[in-house]
């Protein structure tokens, strides 16, 4: 039975949808429980932001295909340990948009009229209102960064308060963006034109400590910063400093570098700052949702093997993905072929793309998954093969070529050695299931990529077949296919042998014997 580690609480309605799938739920939500003990065990692990999952725990855990979070941000993941050991490591991008939208316009209103200190005053039996007059949303000028769903889903709620709003987001497609209502600045422009900043970005090593020292010189002195994404983005140090030094007028903060908030982080005394414990997904719309949607794609990926939401697969179109799925297959079967067929260390790799097939990188990834499935002894899919392949120093290449072909697609495969051999093998899909090799070198070969295919390279000399022939039969080996190439300006054959059953190795030793033979390989797909 497949097992699943929980280590963060999910609804109630999730654990059911797992359980209903036949998965063991190993559930140590409960912090003093160690659940390093099981590691070696699980096979899906699922979180939100309270587990840190590092290179150690990844190494430990050597039966585990795939990481679930339920939430957007992967930050406590190592994603590069997970995808160098083929872990597939998804999340729930839009579970939490509504959400972190509303919580962002809850912390600039309560901010702007001053709810938090008119709150802790009035329970100190302070009656304070003459001291903690407010500010209107309206006719401010929001700042934007990050125009990603959740800033898109703020900016809606923004126009409702007659707010005016300017964004940066340097990776937007400025074709989604109604440019009537949100002005596209750089970052400096929105830094000095703003009276309120909301962020809305990853934390990556490009963000950390992205408004700093620095940034808040270039802010309004009445200019107020709201932090609802990722700690770490926002510098702390700097942040207590500008508002005890009235450089800017407020902040208020939801994520923090190191959570818990330790008891030494200069925020807790910095002047007018609103401060919540990452509230920003913590409604029960939200929790139901990324639960139940993260525990579907986690059954989905460890039973059915479907993909979605994935952060570490080198391809990002899912709809691609299952459109050239006929492609990917060719491509993992000639690999599989040619990693079989050649015995010297490989230098370079390059895939071309022909006809309706458009898509050379995931064709090469594809391609590699299949052709390293038998050189390693690391789990090898399509999430780590390029990976393992710049590990083994292996240069990667691939292109599209429009040439007219005699087929309505086809992929080329081309290895080049370290003995400076060029090794080609094209292929083409014909539907169902039906994917053949159609040339191996310059030598038109086409066959099933299917079995066991002896692949003998001989003289081409008369009676070499019927010698064959007759090893095989002597051995009990059935032939179901016999093909020969020759190539024109060499003396050389190669002949392809589909057979009905396994061929033992005293057999092929037979077949080497003879005079004619220069090599036998055995692929078995």
């Amino acid at each position: 039975m497949l097992k699943v580690l929980i280590t963060d609480p999910i609804s109630d309605k999730g654990i059911s949808l797992l359980k209903s799938h036949n998965l063991q739920i190993l559930d140590y939500t409960n912090k003093d429980k160690d659940f390093s003990k099981v590691l070696s065990q699980i096979d899906g692990w699922i979180i939100r932001s309270g587990t840190k999952i590092t290179e150690k725990e990844i190494r430990k855990a050597t039966k585990l295909q795939v990481i679930g979070r339920a939430g957007v941000g992967t930050d406590n993941i190592d994603i590069k340990t997970c995808t160098d050991r083929g872990i597939l490591v998804m999340n729930m991008p839009d579970g939490n948009t509504i959400s972190a939208a509303e919580h962002t316009i809850t912390l600039m209103t309560s901010l702007l009229r001053n709810i938090h200190l008119g709150h802790e005053s009035t329970i100190k039996n302070q009656w304070l209102r003459n001291k903690l007059v407010g500010n209107e949303l309206r006719n401010k000028i929001l700042g934007v960064v990050g125009l990603g769903k959740i800033g898109q889903e703020v900016i809606k709620r923004a126009i409702s308060f007659e707010m005016s709003i300017i964004g940066y987001d340097p990776y937007v497609n400025e074709g989604i963006i109604n440019k009537d209502i949100i002005k596209l600045v750089d970052f400096e422009t929105l830094l000095l034109q703003s009276d309120i900043i909301t962020l809305h970005i990853p934390l990556l090593n490009s963000t950390k400590d992205m408004i700093n020292k620095e940034s808040f010189k270039k802010m309004k002195p009445m200019a107020k910063i709201i932090n609802v994404a990722r700690g770490g983005i926002v510098n702390e140090k700097d942040l207590a400093e500008a508002l005890n030094n009235n450089i800017i007028s407020g902040a208020a903060i939801d994520v923090f570098s190191k959570e818990p908030i330790e008891k030494n982080n200069p925020l807790l005394k910095a002047k007018n700052i609103l401060l919540t414990p990452h509230l920003g997904a913590s409604t029960h719309e939200a929790k139901e949702g990324v639960s139940l949607g993260i525990c579907q794609q986690v059954c989905d990926y460890l039973i059915l093997g479907k993909l979605a939401n994935s952060i570490n697969i080198p391809i990002a179109n899912f709809s691609l993905l299952k459109k050239i799925s006929p492609f990917l297959d060719l491509a993992e079967a000639i690999g599989s072929f040619q990693s079989q067929f050649n015995k010297d260390p490989i230098q370079l790799v390059e895939v071309k793309c022909y006809g309706s097939v458009k898509n050379p990188h995931p064709i090469l990834i594809a391609y590699l998954k299949g052709f390293l499935k038998k050189l390693t002894d690391n789990r090898v899919n399509l999430i780590n093969a390029e990976s393992i392949a710049n590990e083994r120093g292996i240069q990667l290449m691939h292109s599209y070529d429009s040439k007219k072909i005699p087929f309505s697609n086809m992929i080329e495969c081309i290895i080049k050695t370290s003995k400076k051999q060029s090794i080609s093998i094209c292929g083409s899909s014909f539907g169902d299931n039906n994917n053949r090799v159609v040339k191996i070198y310059e030598l038109d070969l086409e066959f099933k990529l299917k079995g066991d295919i002896l692949v003998i390279t001989n003289l081409d000399k008369p009676g070499v077949v019927g010698k064959i022939g007759q090893v095989l039969g002597q051995e009990k080996v059935n032939i179901g296919e016999f093909l020969l190439g020759r190539a024109n300006d060499k003396n050389d054959a190669l002949s392809i042998i589909k057979v009905d059953c396994s061929v033992k190795k005293d057999t092929i030793d037979l077949i080497k014997k003879i005079d004619e033979v220069i090599d036998v390989c055995y692929v078995v797909l």
